[in-house]
């Protein structure tokens, strides 16, 4: 009996100590982890900037499927957040701060402990990413003890952040590695009336311009009685990639042809028929570039000529908004063509006067003159494509 006493006496003891230890600790950590990310740094900066895809690599989330992520409407940018609830405890993280392609600023809060998180973002060679992850805080009484038993909070927080960099690592190089491209062929694109928004943009931005853009043009058609009669698209009136600029018009399509009072940055317009070359990327937008390659190759080889007014169409048929995984992306590409003419048969003209000189026959016979079969006027097609740029831009 007196040993279990003094083992409950020691026991007590050592957790009093350990208490007054812990206490007495400022509970401030500084933890930093790097890792080289192989998938260039555009594209790492695009999964890191939207808190959807966290819940696919943050360890702690993967290795323990009970917690509960909510997401409200805006997921990445500034301003950006997102909750989670497990039974260790709920949190949440805020976007402050963010540098195109460079760096993410963040605030976190779990149970106590704050933090202030950062993220940036080099090139390496080989067109990899050099990824640093820094968290700086105080921790709240219960995870400095946690940590405290654990080996501190460097190693703790650390080790958090070694397995959640390597399923950044894994995911990306799966999301990005796994597309397919078909080139459809020739089809014939109806019109389509639209709203939308022109300007300049760098081609590697364009799809995140749409991310911005589209929402808006949601709006602007719900606030005014309209209906979106298919999926957003843009139009590349031009696509310059030594300069890597292209003039966009990035569109929604409505229900009706409208008239939009002038000083709205939101404009109308008209998409006419064209006939195009068809291709569907399945997958990430850094494969566009493979798929206009592929497009032109078909062009070349069937002898079909461009129409070189302006440059293509892309439809996003499922983008970042519908679907957060890049592999799952779909964009259907349509390049303008002049289509070919078909040649005009006409029927051959007979004369039975010619006839019976020719023939010299024996017998007289009454003459019947027949009058020569119409031949029809060429038809005179102006290309829809080019009616839509003159028109519209």
């Amino acid at each position: 009996m007196k040993i279990l006493k003094y083992l409950f006496l020691f026991a007590l003891l050592s957790l009093v100590a350990l208490t007054v230890f812990v206490a007495t600790q400022k509970g401030i950590f500084d933890v930093e982890r790097s890792k080289v990310i192989n998938s260039p740094r555009a594209t790492v900066y695009s999964y890191l900037n939207d808190f959807r895809n966290y819940e696919d690599f943050e360890s702690w989330s993967v290795e323990d499927p009970s917690i509960k992520m909510t997401f409200p409407n805006k997921t990445s940018g500034n301003g950006a957040s997102f909750y989670w609830d497990g039974v260790d405890g709920k949190g949440n993280a805020t976007t402050l701060k963010t540098k195109e392609g460079e760096s993410i600023e963040q605030k976190m809060q779990y149970d106590g402990t704050q933090a202030d998180v950062s993220w940036t973002l080099k090139d390496t060679l080989n067109g990899k990413t050099k990824v640093t992850w820094k968290a700086k805080g105080t921790m709240s009484f219960l995870f400095k003890i946690y940590t405290a038993l654990h080996g501190g909070s460097n190693k703790v927080i650390g080790t958090i952040y070694e397995k959640s960099l390597a399923n950044i690592d894994k995911n990306l190089d799966y999301e990005t590695k796994t597309y397919a491209i078909k080139v459809d062929g020739l089809v014939k694109k109806t019109e389509t009336p639209y709203i939308r928004q022109t300007f300049t943009s760098e081609i590697e931005k364009v799809n995140k311009n749409a991310r911005i853009v589209i929402p808006k043009l949601i709006h602007f058609s719900e606030t005014n009685g309209l209906s979106a009669s298919g999926k957003p698209f843009i139009i590349y009136h031009t696509y310059d990639t030594k300069t890597g600029l292209a003039k966009i018009s990035i569109c929604l399509p409505i229900n009706k042809e409208i008239s939009i009072s002038s000083g709205s940055d939101i404009l109308s317009g008209k998409l006419n028929g064209f006939d195009a070359v068809k291709t569907t990327l399945t997958g990430d937008y850094s494969h566009r570039n493979e798929a206009i390659a592929k497009t032109t190759a078909f062009i070349n080889n069937g002898k079909i000529t461009p129409q070189l007014s302006w440059s293509h169409l892309e439809i996003l048929t499922l983008s970042k908004l519908d679907v957060k995984g890049s592999s799952k992306l779909v964009t259907e590409i349509y390049f303008p063509i002049i289509p070919k003419e078909e040649p005009v048969v006409t029927q051959p003209v007979y004369s039975s006067e010619t006839q019976t000189q020719e023939q010299e026959p024996t017998q007289t016979a009454p003459v019947v003159k027949r009058k020569p079969a119409a031949t029809p006027a060429p038809a005179t097609t102006t290309p829809p494509a080019q009616e839509e740029e003159q028109s519209e831009f």
